[in-house]
């Protein structure tokens, strides 16, 4: 039976499969993203969403939805849907569903009296191009069908509405039209794989309604053009297959290309190959260079995210190669921002302050997975040009004081992950010493100088001395920082400001390879963490004992932004804390981290099918909010199943 699969029950009923999305992509930075009834509910949703560089660095919506309409003895049954405002639904093409599974591609399946319609749709990974495939499997009469594309031509960010620009014409091309609605954008072409006719009829349908950007607080209305349909007869047994691209296509090869995206897609048919699945979607290949996105549909690649989710969703499923890829980009980032040349690269966020850290901690962890030697061979340099970049004072937001501690100025701006602001400024204004800028940094030097002893180097076991004896040094300043009489870590101490909230910031100083603490130490920081912080969903970003715990991300955007790390909860997080928890109690906690991952499998079904969302509500029943998929949490899992498996085969 097939993993991802949703019955005619679960399908016609709009309360829940309304906000069930599914996601596809390629390697372009292109996405197909709706609904499994095809219902769009976010401004986000269309079938073509492409990148348009010459007008931004936006993705945009071409095209939007395409109704299907089969036609018997002149009755005409629509199994398109469309949310307008005031709950109305038109047409109501979801009470037609019989099922809908992913095996290799989305495939949905509609009854009709007698006829049976199976849909599938598939994306190019090397090109802007949807299919969508048509199998009349069941009819007992002749049978007409027809397609009718749903356009809007704008960015992700904005919306559209019926004016007087749109360029409503189109020129007639090999089984099908092309349109552009507006300069500076890409042409788009829609063929058939069938000789058609296409009925020009261009109206606007306006007050289409977004449930999701109101939630959000958001406009959530727009106006959509449709300039027509395309009809065609289809016989029993028979199949079509219809193309969008911004590029013309040969109609008679639609059918093979499809079936050739299909034989290299991989199949959705466990917990495991879905995150596999979710990983390689964040891939982004621009100018021979391959980017991690930090998430759909609306974040870029960033610099903290790509770093942290890089081994997760390459080390941990055993793409090496892909992990040399993506460093490969990042390298040439960090190089030009420590050597102060402009950055061509485009990952953002690099200048951040524990960017540099993170990347440090990235590499670790390829050393594990590989070796330290051939860790050294590949990246030593640029570690050690990182290590001496900082304690040269190079960065403008990251000082080592006399106490050997990190110091970064974040009352104004947000300098770490928890960045969520107010009127422009942080919500959460974390300065001064943070506590997982100096467990890293104390990670980073104990690594380095693992890495100096073991090259055999008389010059190099000298300098790794030097840093042993300053880990030595930050490890004594942080315990008499951070650590206070209640056993947990401040989260940050800026001169007389110390931070007594209970964050998941210090589950970092107990959960990488050399921790400042001791075991003692270690375990009393992991207890309070597992009693405050621990939620079937991930980590809460703040305990409920702390003052301001808001623990529902809903309401507007400032709302939103008020509860983003005031106790929310956070996959990544689980897989830093899980490794602190094995570290700690070895292999009696492999129980422990198998019963937490099982929280997560069934999310694989709400939200955006197949992957995990942004974040969590902290309390129950712990809705998925957010981002529809997001980088950190699938690599936060990823590495945790990777080090249960792991400890596992060595018990």
């Amino acid at each position: 039976m097939c993993y991802l699969r949703f019955d005619k029950t679960e399908m016609t009923n709009l309360q829940d499969s309304l906000y069930k999305e599914m996601l596809l992509t390629n390697d372009l930075g292109a996405y197909c993203c709706t609904t499994l009834v095809g219902c769009n509910i976010r401004k986000y949703h269309g079938l073509l969403v492409t990148p348009v560089p010459n007008l931004d660095d936006e993705n945009h919506v071409l095209l939007a939805s395409l109704d299907e309409t089969v036609i018997q003895h002149g009755a005409e049954f629509n199994l398109g849907i469309h949310k307008y405002q005031g709950e109305n639904f038109s047409p109501k093409g979801h009470k037609y569903i019989i099922g809908f599974e992913w095996d290799k591609i989305p495939t949905t399946y509609y009854r009709i009296g007698g006829v049976i319609l199976k849909k599938e749709i598939a994306f190019h990974h090397k090109a802007q191009r949807l299919f969508i495939r048509y199998t009349l499997e069941e009819a007992h009469s002749p049978t007409t069908l027809r397609l009718r594309p749903y356009l809007a031509f704008r960015s992700v960010r904005q919306w559209t509405h019926e004016n007087g620009v749109a360029d409503k014409s189109y020129e007639e091309i090999a089984n099908g039209i092309k349109m552009n609605l507006y300069a500076g954008y890409p042409d788009l072409y829609m063929q058939v794989n069938k000789k058609n006719s296409f009925v020009y009829e261009p109206n606007w349908y306006k007050g289409l309604d977004y449930p999701k950007e109101r939630e959000r607080g958001y406009e959530s209305s727009e106006d959509l053009l449709v300039p027509g349909y395309f009809e065609m007869p289809i016989k029993k047994g028979e199949t079509i297959v219809f193309s969008a691209s911004v590029e013309a296509g040969v109609p008679a090869q639609l059918p093979q290309q499809m079936e050739d995206e299909i034989s290299k897609a991989p199949k959705y048919d466990s917990f495991y190959h879905c995150l596999v699945n979710a990983a390689h979607q964040f891939d982004i290949e621009k100018e021979g260079m391959h980017y991690i996105l930090a998430g759909y549909p609306w974040f870029k690649c960033r610099a903290r995210d790509t770093f942290i989710s890089l081994p997760g969703l390459t080390l941990s499923i055993g793409e090496e190669e892909r992990f040399d890829q993506y460093m490969a980009t990042a390298e040439k980032a960090i190089n030009q921002y420590i050597h102060k040349q402009p950055i061509d690269v485009q990952i953002y966020e690099m200048e951040q302050p524990d960017t540099l850290l993170w990347a440090i901690w990235c590499l670790q962890q390829y050393a594990k997975d590989t070796s330290r030697k051939k860790c050294y061979e590949r990246y030593g340099q640029l570690i050690g040009d990182i290590i001496a970049f900082i304690r040269d004072g190079q960065h403008a937001n990251l000082a080592v004081h006399e106490n050997h501690l990190l110091y970064s100025n974040g009352r104004n701006t947000p300098i770490t992950w928890m960045n969520s602001t107010a009127n422009g400024r942080p919500i959460i204004p974390r300065s001064g010493y943070i506590v997982e800028f100096n467990a890293l940094w104390y990670n980073a030097l104990r690594f380095y100088a693992l890495l100096l002893t073991e090259t055999g180097s008389e010059e190099n076991r000298q300098k790794a001395q030097e840093y042993e004896h300053e880990a030595e040094e930050v490890s004594q300043s942080f315990k008499k920082v951070f650590l206070n009489e209640y056993g947990y870590l401040l989260d940050y101490v800026d001169g007389p400001m110390m931070d007594w909230s209970v964050r998941p910031n210090q589950i970092f100083a107990i959960a990488l390879d050399f921790s400042p603490l001791d075991l003692k130490e270690r375990k009393k920081v992991l207890d309070i963490c597992t009693k405050e912080l621990v939620t079937p969903k991930g980590i809460r970003s703040l305990s409920p004992k702390s003052g301001g715990y808001t623990p529902m991300y809903v309401g507007p955007q400032s709302q939103r932004d008020q509860a983003y790390h005031q106790g929310t909860a956070w996959p990544w997080l689980t897989g830093f804390y899980l490794e602190a928890y094995l570290r700690i109690y070895k292999m009696s906690g492999l129980g422990y981290i198998e019963r937490q991952l099982i929280g997560f499998e069934e999310e694989l079904f709400y939200h955006c099918i197949g992957t995990i969302p942004e974040l969590f509500d902290g309390n129950p029943p712990f809705s998925g909010r957010g981002a529809i998929s997001f980088a950190m949490n699938v690599s936060g899992i990823l590495r945790a199943i990777r080090l249960y498996e792991r400890n596992k085969i060595e018990d």
